[in-house]
């Protein structure tokens, strides 16, 4: 076997273990839940998977390839491996981007995929986001190679609107600096971009053709914005591959002076060596990092959020750059691979070597066992299945409501995590239709809906006596809520009949044909 293959091999049985190691409950039988991470057992196609249900379109194509293997896996499966394939690639692909042994080849595949960016996006449940960050350095030797670019690209593909867009700002700049020292380069530019489109149209198409256009609310731009979860601010934080804006997504202990100091400075020696190392991608990597970095550091000023509101008002696609800290991933990828260069110095002392690649576990130890059982596993209670039976069963129009009309949800089943409420993804139907809130609380701010029809749904639901058949309504699924928001939701639907009465759901049906009244 080729050194390289060789190296890629060792590489990707170490992501494997760090996987292993960083997932830990995760890995159990059931479901990962947290967050905007919503697997569902036995998925459905339906309007929602394709970007076709009114929001916009940022789960696609993620969710119908998700759909589409779980017709042949347990979906349960589906996650792990997808959450495994993570590690797995980013470990081996940057391993092979490092130009050395198989040391110093392993000490940068285990920062890359052990680092805060990781941690908090694993806690944040963009795991999508995370697929296109593990494809980013087969995409650097693609791109630079000029070979098999598409083949590359896959992943950020499969995850869609976010990661094709960090894809794009890493491999562009890439791409240029490779066209502009080669002959008819800017052809090779030309063709990566074309890639880079081409993978895009799915969720690109049907945000562009929506008849009503895609409404983004520019008080996301402030909910979003990087922030400081280190005792060095924003921009220090940043640097240490953090910064996101959810509390509830760093991991446990993570803000101490020692290990925040240690993180940041391990960084900080990483993009050092790379600067000065001899990667032929270096001035293009190095371009894509500064642009990355200044996206995520604009939000930290009133006049970059001030454009960025700006921008989401034009047209609401933008709001991709909300998030900005997600665009440090380049960043990232240089400290690996100059972490990578700096163990190829001391590359004859092998207890280094081994040294240095455990040093992203003493920096994070929190990461480990699903940041210390942040993550889990469980089962859907036999009450949604029962539910879900039921509505697909029914031939009668009529679509179904999800109440509360709150979009993330802390299930007792669930050991209480906050989740992105899987109703829609559980309950979808063909032909029917699963309408959900899509507003986001981030404090004390509430990002407003996209998708119209819940915007009409709100409206009718702050009314005093909603009628929600009207609304085009046959089913009512009530799956979380205070006991007084329960009785309130019990007396606007006495004219529908519960099917399925628990106490972690209540499933109501009215009879009769549905007829959806045009809102006013």
């Amino acid at each position: 076997m080729h050194h390289t293959a060789r190296a890629g091999l060792a590489a990707a049985i170490l992501g494997l273990a760090l996987g292993c190691l960083a997932l830990g409950p995760a890995l159990g039988r059931g479901f990962t839940l947290v967050q905007d991470m919503v697997f569902v057992p036995g998925p459905s196609f339906s309007p929602f998977t394709f970007g076709l249900a009114g929001g916009a379109a940022r789960v696609v194509p993620s969710d119908a390839v998700v759909t589409a293997l779980a017709q042949v896996l347990p979906a349960e499966l589906v996650q792990k491996l997808l959450l495994l394939a993570v590690f797995v690639m980013g470990c081996s692909g940057t391993a092979l981007l490092v130009p050395s042994s198989l040391g110093p080849r392993l000490v940068a595949g285990a920062f890359y995929v052990w680092n805060p960016y990781v941690a908090e996006r694993l806690l944040i449940g963009q795991w999508a986001l995370l697929l296109g960050y593990a494809g980013l350095p087969w995409v650097i030797r693609a791109v630079w190679s000029g070979r098999r670019v598409a083949l590359a690209v896959l992943p950020a593909a499969v995850g869609g609107f976010a990661a094709m867009t960090v894809t794009a700002i890493t491999a562009l700049p890439v791409a240029v600096a490779r066209g502009s020292c080669t002959p008819g380069g800017w052809v090779r530019v030309a063709r990566v971009a074309a890639v880079l489109a081409a993978f895009s149209l799915p969720w690109l198409v049907p945000t562009v053709l929506r008849p009503e256009g895609l409404r983004g609310d520019p008080l996301g731009v402030d909910a979003f914005a990087a922030r400081a979860d280190t005792p060095f601010g924003t921009v220090g934080s940043l640097l240490s591959l953090g910064g996101i804006w959810n509390a509830h997504a760093v991991p446990p202990g993570y803000g101490t002076v020692l290990g925040a100091a240690a993180r940041l400075l391990l960084t900080l020696v990483g993009i050092a060596f790379f600067v000065r190392g001899p990667v032929p991608y270096r001035r293009g990597l190095v371009a894509a990092s500064l642009l990355g970095l200044g996206v995520a550091g604009a939000g930290v000023t009133e006049p970059g959020r001030a454009a960025f509101r700006q921008a989401v008002q034009l047209w609401g696609g933008f709001a991709v750059f909300r998030d900005a800290q997600q665009f440090v991933a380049p960043l990232a990828l240089v400290a690996a691979v100059g972490l990578g260069l700096l163990a190829d110095r001391v590359a004859r002392e092998r207890v280094w070597v081994a040294v240095l690649v455990l040093v992203p576990i003493a920096v994070l130890p929190s990461m480990a066992w699903g940041s210390l059982g942040r993550l889990g596993s469980v089962a859907y209670p036999r009450s949604w299945t029962a539910a879900r039976e039921l509505i697909r069963r029914d031939p009668e129009a009529g679509d179904v409501l999800v109440l509360p009309f709150e979009s993330y949800r802390q299930f007792p089943w669930n050991g209480g995590r906050a989740v992105l409420d899987p109703a829609q993804r559980f309950f979808a139907a063909p032909g029917r239709r699963v309408v959900s809130n899509d507003a986001v609380r981030v404090g004390d701010l509430v990002i407003g809906n996209e998708d119209p029809r819940a915007r009409e749904v709100g409206r009718v639901l702050g009314e005093a006596a909603p009628d929600l058949l009207g609304a085009g309504f046959r089913y009512v699924v009530v799956d979380a809520g205070t006991p007084a928001e329960r009785q309130r939701f019990a007396g606007w639907l006495r004219g529908a009949t519960v099917l399925v009465d628990t106490p972690d759901l209540r499933l109501y049906r009215y009879a009769g044909p549905v007829r959806r009244i045009p809102p006013s």
